[in-house]
């Protein structure tokens, strides 16, 4: 590899850690306060990447110009932040990579498009947040993902070139976003990648089954 890998990146949400569970919960509490019955997670798990709005619109058929969006987006995440880590764990194997990076001393971090108000808890509730060497949320630049803008505070806060990065994502809007840094994006495969994407559009370097496959991609 021509640029060696000094330092990984991950997206959060069906990346690092499996917050379907904790955001389905939050989901199918604003369909109780309408008196409409649960909804599987497998129904919600693809939509776990795309934050309220998604999950609103599959789960109230609402999107963000409806009446009745605000209040019930807020009904959201009011539950949300009062039960962010109940079911949320890591994905099987993140724990071990994680190990893994800092032993060989490889910094880490995470780039998310999740709110700060969400991520910092979050971080500190899984026992990470310390250990990472940047925390970068949705609204921590003016710009989100795909914007290349968090991706370049990322690197100016690790102190490490884009092309020495290697930027773990489920989402198209992830690749985008490496892609307009020069950074190589890697597709998790076991995230929350619905069946009808077209990931070989995505323009990613490569992608993992598992998170510990990512280690093969390290020189």
């Amino acid at each position: 590899m021509s640029n060696p890998v000094r330092a990984v990146l991950f997206d959060l949400d069906g990346t690092f850690a499996d917050t379907a569970p904790d955001l389905a919960s939050a989901l199918n509490h604003v369909r109780a306060t309408r008196s409409l019955a649960p909804l599987p997670l497998e129904i919600l798990r693809p939509q776990a990447s795309h934050g309220s709005v998604g999950l609103l619109k599959v789960g109230m058929n609402i999107t963000p110009d409806s009446p009745d969006f605000a209040a019930l987006r807020e009904i959201f995440l009011q539950h949300y932040a009062d039960n962010i880590c109940v079911h949320t764990r890591l994905f099987d194997g993140m724990a071990e990579l994680i190990n893994q990076l800092d032993a060989r001393e490889i910094v880490w971090g995470i780039v998310t498009n999740k709110p700060q108000r969400f991520t910092e808890p979050l971080m500190q509730a899984l026992g990470y947040i310390e250990r990472a060497g940047c925390l970068i949320s949705g609204d921590t630049c003016a710009h989100a993902k795909p914007h290349p803008e968090p991706m370049q505070l990322a690197c100016a806060t690790i102190k490490i070139p884009a092309e020495n990065c290697l930027y773990l994502g489920d989402d198209l809007r992830d690749m985008q976003a490496a892609n307009a840094v020069n950074m190589r994006g890697i597709i998790a495969n076991y995230g929350y990648v619905s069946a009808d994407c077209s990931v070989e559009n995505w323009r990613a370097f490569g992608s993992v089954n598992t998170p510990l496959e990512l280690l093969s991609l390290i020189a």
